[in-house]
């Protein structure tokens, strides 16, 4: 399966930065996958923060790399 824009939603927005919400039925191994969320890549910036709620489990991820319709996440203290 792949990224669903239906399921992407903007809790806050201030100053240049989203909290984002992403539901999905994926593992959290798939959805945390390099480009997974490229589909909204011009919506995006570094720092932004998605709380992720996949089907086996719930995480926070940052937003670390943002270009040419790529987008890359990972863990919030790397």
């Amino acid at each position: 399966m792949a990224f669903q824009n239906k399921n992407m939603s903007v809790i806050a927005y201030a100053n240049g930065f989203t909290l984002w919400h992403y539901k999905s039925d994926e593992p959290i191994s798939e959805i945390c996958k390099a480009d997974y969320f490229a589909p909204i890549w011009t919506l995006c910036a570094v720092g932004d923060i998605i709380i992720i709620k996949a089907d086996d489990s719930t995480c926070m991820r940052k937003i670390c790399i943002v270009g040419d319709k790529t987008v890359r996440i990972a863990e919030l203290d790397k």
